[in-house]
């Protein structure tokens, strides 16, 4: 009966524990690493960029976000979008097509690969015949044009990938029509570009490396006209009225040449107008020209590159020109490509906005407002503007909390336009987030930026900036973005991706928010922790250091390091958000490895590689200072930038190891048969313990010798029971390195004295863990065994209170093993062991509430792990027991687990690159991820007016016979797509298939029975 009751209840414990957790990793955040291509569709409004490392990711509105990855690990060099479709093609840099497609599943769309395709030349061709060059899809939506670096443009059929070797272009076909005395001076070489006639799809302009420009008729299969430039060619440019053809070439120039006849008469080609715009010393090449008509007014002309080589050849513009206004936008990167967007119906408008992708974000420039301001992101901003160094989650955020850090945030951004976003293709299906989250980054520059964190976008709110309070290199007054008035070329500074810090001291290392009481503190690489409260108003202050020594005096001790920062001694004044309330320095100024704040008790502890200390910021007193430096340890007096000693040091401590265990086995060679059978009985012990529990193994003793034994590694305040079981008290207990923990009873006044009477601290217990291993977390529990709630939580009405009537326990977390302790006699009751045999280690642990996804009103609190393996646990709370374990990260991503942080619900997020987060989520009830849908454009033939075949008669009836089945094919094509893209129209037809196949069936047997 027994082992029914415990079986049934295993089984019930699974049942919950699906109910509870489930791994999902739901989406990326913030700008793609190493982009490599990019594609737009103005029929469906949607924005795609491919990487190196072989992804596409498409973006719309706000919400619509796709993620596709190539099977290959290959770079995508081209993304093009097919026109009036919901499908777009990639090639790859292996050679490679790829066809992608938008299909509805389930009321909602899905980016899926629906093929490939690599060309074939015939056989013993060179590789270079098929290699592919250049991509044009043609806008009847069918074909696919394809340059290779042979010269050679073959036609393929979309979406099946069919060749037509019919309509095939090659070269000798091209070379017999051009002159001979064009032929003769040079080879034509590879195709660059490829162009379509806007008012005639039977024409396409084919540009070659070596600067000749063929207008090919694709019905008759003939060249109409040539265009015989001698630079070499970079890109081509229809005009919109199909008159003039725009060409870009290395020299940093650029020309407009008419469009001739029909007749291919080669006395109508003419050069308009050939330009260097940066002349007359050598400019670099520009390598793509775009020219878009306005309805009043000159056109706009954009170029990218072309600035003079000596001078400017390092800087990566483009350049704008409009009338009497010439601007060359100076980006913070190399340039991917750009596009236009323009307004109104099928995108025939005005040109709206400027898009450019560069190497490290997204920049977009409004073209309608006066001064060209840029647009602000509401996705794929750069998170590694200045490179983060740590991150912090705040869940449930009070709205007031929230509306005050917009408000500063919007001050911040009056520079941007006031244009909404322009890119808005398809529909955010999502519903609106349950709760207000906020993900606070901290940058090697000294600033934490603060994003909304509580949907699909990650949204920048508010940035903080920390280096006003320190005399830094630069001038505060400099301003990146003034030009020099009359400088040539005319530069103006774009975008915000800024990777070289001002000093690497000021670098965040340690951030805290209390979003109850709107105070937040910060630390630094140099042992600066900035406590900051949150003000409506600018205000001006001097700003203050609280020198804390963490060494008490001891001598013998001299840091190496780097030196402290220097605090400016004027009044500073602060913008409206966070603004300083109180500086603490460490003395030495080692990194902050440790912090935790305590808005109702107005306490902040922080400790370094030497010690901790807690701060009181309302009387601006220390409270208590520690020093946990081993005397043995000069490691740590040595600083960051002192690392080469210490790897010769563990190398000389290896050999020193090697040569003891050698001394020792001359000495002890005798008596071996006996310690041979002792040694055996141990290994049969062992062996039994693993058999018991196959995936622990025995925690290795650490060396209290060992490097970094004093470092802080966590802090914690609690009001618990220290010194009885019926008097609780607050305090703090720290973990170090070495396997130590410290409790120390904190003596707060009442209320009405607080800002009078001191407090006081004094040590209640110590705890040495037997294996020494670093301490990565403390956590209280109550009498019901649940964690303690946060500061003003209670308060707040945001939590029930704590018990203080059943017996307290105490859980430490250290990198091998979960131990819980009695409080208050400190006697241990249980222990988990999570070290496998494979040496995990815990690297972050933190507690969350798991919601039951079937029943409302259940959930359990547990602690989420992850380990130095990549893998995140559950462990249960008070029991200590594992619940579920997953592989997240890989094991070799050391950077991605260092960087991790967990939410309050389940959730959490890593750096899979400098520049993005990857979210996952272990939850049932919280998980963000899109849902979105696109819908194929509803598309119909333009016009036949402005062809330029109109002059003869049976010449336009025949473009409009053309045109009209071209109309038809086009909304056939269109029918077609969107009836197989719909999941409910598909079962329909296969059960209308079925029926008539079941009729068919029975009619033929009543034939046969006749």
């Amino acid at each position: 009966m027994k082992r029914l009751r415990r079986h049934g209840q295993e089984s019930q414990r699974e049942r919950i524990k699906q109910e509870l957790f489930q791994f999902n990793k739901a989406m990326e955040h913030g700008f793609p690493h190493q982009p490599s291509a990019l594609g737009y569709s103005a029929s469906l409004q949607l924005l795609a960029i491919g990487t190196r490392s072989g992804a596409i990711k498409l973006y719309g509105a706000p919400g619509v976000e796709f993620m596709g990855l190539h099977e290959e690990n290959a770079a995508v060099t081209q993304v093009h979008f097919l026109p009036h479709q919901a499908g777009l093609v990639t090639l790859l840099d292996d050679n490679s097509l790829h066809m992608w497609t938008l299909r509805a599943h389930k009321g909602q769309s899905e980016l899926l690969e629906i093929g490939r395709f690599t060309l074939t030349g015939p056989p013993g061709a060179s590789p270079s015949v098929t290699s592919v060059t250049a991509v044009l899809p043609h806008s009847s939506g069918e074909l696919l044009l394809l340059g290779t670096e042979g010269g050679h443009v073959f036609i393929v059929e979309v979406p099946g990938f069919r060749e037509l070797e019919e309509r095939n272009i090659s070269l000798d076909q091209v070379a017999n029509s051009v002159p001979e005395d064009y032929i003769g001076r040079r080879n034509l070489e590879h195709v660059e570009a490829l162009q379509e006639n806007p008012v005639n799809p039977d024409q396409i302009v084919i540009g070659y490396g070596r600067g000749l420009m063929v207008i090919w008729d694709l019905e008759k299969l003939c060249a109409t006209q040539h265009i015989p430039a001698t630079q070499q060619l970079e890109s081509v440019w229809w005009t919109d009225d199909g008159k003039y053809i725009l060409s870009s070439h290395s020299d940093g120039s650029y020309c407009r040449w008419m469009v001739g006849g029909e007749d291919g008469n080669e006395e109508e080609e003419e050069e308009e107008k050939s330009d260097i715009p940066y002349g007359h010393f050598p400019c670099k090449a520009i390598s793509k020209i775009v020219q878009l008509p306005t309805k009043e007014g000159p056109p706009f002309l954009l170029f990218s590159g072309g600035m003079p080589r000596a001078s400017y050849g390092d800087r990566h513009c483009i350049t704008v020109i409009h009338s009497k206004t010439h601007v060359a936008l100076d980006f913070t990167s190399r340039i991917i490509d750009f596009f236009v967007i323009k307004d109104g119906p099928r995108s025939a408008g005005e040109p709206s906005a400027l898009v450019v992708l560069v190497e490290e974000e997204l920049v977009i420039i409004d073209l309608q407002t006066e001064g060209w301001p840029v647009i602000q992101t509401p996705y794929l901003v750069p998170l590694h503007s200045s490179a983060i160094t740590c991150s912090h989650h705040v869940s449930a955020i009070p709205l007031k909390l929230w509306e005050r850090v917009i408000a500063a945030g919007d001050l911040q951004n009056t520079h941007y336009s006031k244009k909404p976003w322009p890119i808005t293709g398809g529909q955010n299906l999502a519903s609106d987030p349950p709760q207000r989250d906020l993900l606070l980054t901290g940058h090697e520059d000294g600033t934490v930026r603060f994003w909304d964190a509580s949907g699909v976008c990650l949204y920048p709110m508010y940035k903080l900036s920390t280096s006003a309070v320190f005399h830094t290199d630069t001038d505060p007054n400099d301003n990146m973005n003034q030009s020099t008035e009359g400088e040539w070329p005319p530069f103006r500074k774009v975008g915000c991706f800024d990777p070289y810090s001002d000093d690497p001291r000021l670098g965040i290392q340690k951030i805290h928010l209390c979003k109850y009481s709107g105070y937040l503190t910060v630390a630094g690489t140099a042992g600066q922790i900035l406590v900051l409260e949150l003000n409506d108003e600018a205000a001006e202050h001097t700003i203050e250091a609280k020198v804390v020594d963490l060494l008490q005096g001891q001598e013998g001790f001299r840091w190496k390091g780097h030196t402290r920062l220097d605090v400016r001694e004027d009044p500073v004044l602060f913008p409206p958000g966070f603004q300083p309330l109180a500086l603490v320095q460490c003395q030495p100024p080692a990194v902050v490895t440790a912090l935790t704040l305590h808005s109702e008790w107005k306490l902040v502890a922080f400790g370094t590689s030497h010690g901790f200390a807690v701060y009181d910021y309302q009387q601006k007193n220390n409270i208590l200072i520690k020093c946990t430096l081993n005397p043995s340890d000069q490691l740590a007096m040595e600083g960051p930038l002192s690392r080469v000693k210490s790897i010769k040091k563990s190398l000389r401590q290896s050999f020193r190891r090697i040569r003891r265990s050698r001394v020792s086995l001359r000495k002890h060679h005798v008596n071996n048969a006996a310690k041979l059978q002792d040694a055996n009985a141990r290994l049969e012990a062992e062996l039994a313990e693993m058999e018991l529990a196959p995936v622990q193994r025995k925690i290795e003793a650490r060396s209290s010798d060992d490097s970094f034994t004093g470092l802080v590694r966590t802090l914690y305040f609690a009001d618990t029971f220290l010194s009885d079981s019926s008097h609780n008290t607050p305090s703090l207990w720290a973990g170090t390195n070495g396997g130590c923990v410290f409790a120390y009873m904190l003596r707060l006044p009442s209320v009405e004295h607080r800002a009078d009477e001191p407090i006081t601290a004094q040590p209640a217990k110590e705890i040495q863990l037997m294996h020494r291993a670093p301490i990565v977390g403390i956590v209280v529990l109550d009498g019901h065994g649940a964690p303690l709630p946060e500061p003003l939580e209670v308060a707040h009405d945001l939590a029930r209170s704590p018990d203080m009537h059943g017996s307290h326990h105490l859980l430490v977390i250290s990198e091998e093993q979960f131990k819980v302790f009695t409080l208050p006699k400190v006697s241990a009751k249980m222990k988990l062991k999570l070290t496998a045999v494979d040496g995990s280690r815990v690297r972050r642990a933190g507690v969350a509430w798991f919601g039951s996804n079937r029943t409302e009103d259940y959930g359990e609190s547990g602690l989420m792990v992850l380990t130095n393996q990549g893998d995140v646990h559950v462990v249960s709370l008070p029991g200590v027991k594992l619940q579920v374990h997953y592989n997240c990260i890989r094991r070799e991503d050391v950077s991605g687990i260092a960087s991790c942080v967990f939410t309050k619900h389940g959730q959490g997020f890593y750096l899979i690159s400098p520049s993005e987060f990857e979210r996952f989520s272990l939850s049932t009830r919280n998980l963000v991820e899109p849902h979105c849908l696109v819908e194929a454009p509803q598309y119909s033939a333009p016009s036949t007016q402005h062809r330029p075949h109109a002059n003869k008669a049976s010449s336009a009836q025949r473009n409009a016979r053309h045109e009209s089945e071209d109309a038809e094919s086009a909304a056939r094509r269109v029918m077609e797509h969107a009836l197989l893209n719909d999941e409910k129209v598909l079962q329909e037809i296969q059960k209308s298939l079925e029926a008539d196949q079941m009729l068919f069936s029975e009619n033929n047997v009543k034939s046969a029975l006749a």
